[in-house]
């Protein structure tokens, strides 16, 4: 009889936890939704603490972290919802872009700048494998090949390796061109195009 009462105690504050944590992924899910991500981190957090393995509410957590420059936090989140749904591309996608944000800050050490511009690229590569049809995938591992390929030129820190900033340009026009032979009419994706072959061309002596 004890035991029947211990089991049905457990079940019901099962019942309870459960129920608390679906009303915050909801609320959560609302401030997202409106753009209020302040709001929706404080509700996604009490969700994630009910349940750290609630994928839904860890990536949405992870988005509102992104969204409010809290780019630590955001590839964090994302490292969990990874940890639980390995074939999520756009978890590989957004903690990528947030690699991204970080690998631009200049007061960081060059090996820490290396190690997020590198992790974005990384990051984008897992995506494409995951949803190899979906360009915006490779338009930002383009970017992020070029972005790379800047901090590896810079003669002024210890980070320079021309062979690697010029494979890193290569490879960006190679993902811009696959973008724009998808798209021709994007004029955006030109422009980046050409933005990475001028690049190159300079850094090879053709300019």
């Amino acid at each position: 009889m004890r035991l029947q009462v211990l089991f049905l105690g457990i079940a019901i504050a099962s019942a309870h936890a459960s129920y608390a944590q679906n009303a915050y992924v909801k609320l959560g899910q609302q401030a997202l939704m409106e753009g209020d991500f302040k709001v929706a981190i404080q509700r996604l957090e009490k969700a994630c603490v009910i349940d750290s393995t609630n994928a839904d509410a860890l990536w949405m957590l992870g988005y509102s972290y992104y969204h409010s420059n809290s780019y630590k936090k955001s590839i964090s989140t994302y490292n969990k919802v990874i940890a639980v749904k390995p074939a999520d591309a756009t978890a590989y996608y957004y903690r990528a872009r947030a690699k991204t944000y970080l690998g631009r800050d200049n007061s960081l050490t060059f090996q820490d700048k290396e190690k997020y511009l590198l992790g974005a690229i990384v990051d984008f590569t897992k995506a494409i494998a995951l949803e190899p049809a979906d360009f915006k995938y490779y338009q930002n591992r383009g970017i992020a090949y070029r972005e790379y390929a800047v901090f590896k030129l810079d003669q002024s820190t210890k980070a320079f390796d021309k062979n690697r900033g010029i494979n890193a340009l290569r490879a960006s026009i190679g993902d811009l061109e696959k973008v724009l032979n998808d798209n021709p009419t994007r004029a955006d994706i030109a422009s980046q195009l050409s933005l990475s072959k001028e690049k190159l061309a300079t850094v090879e002596g053709h300019h």
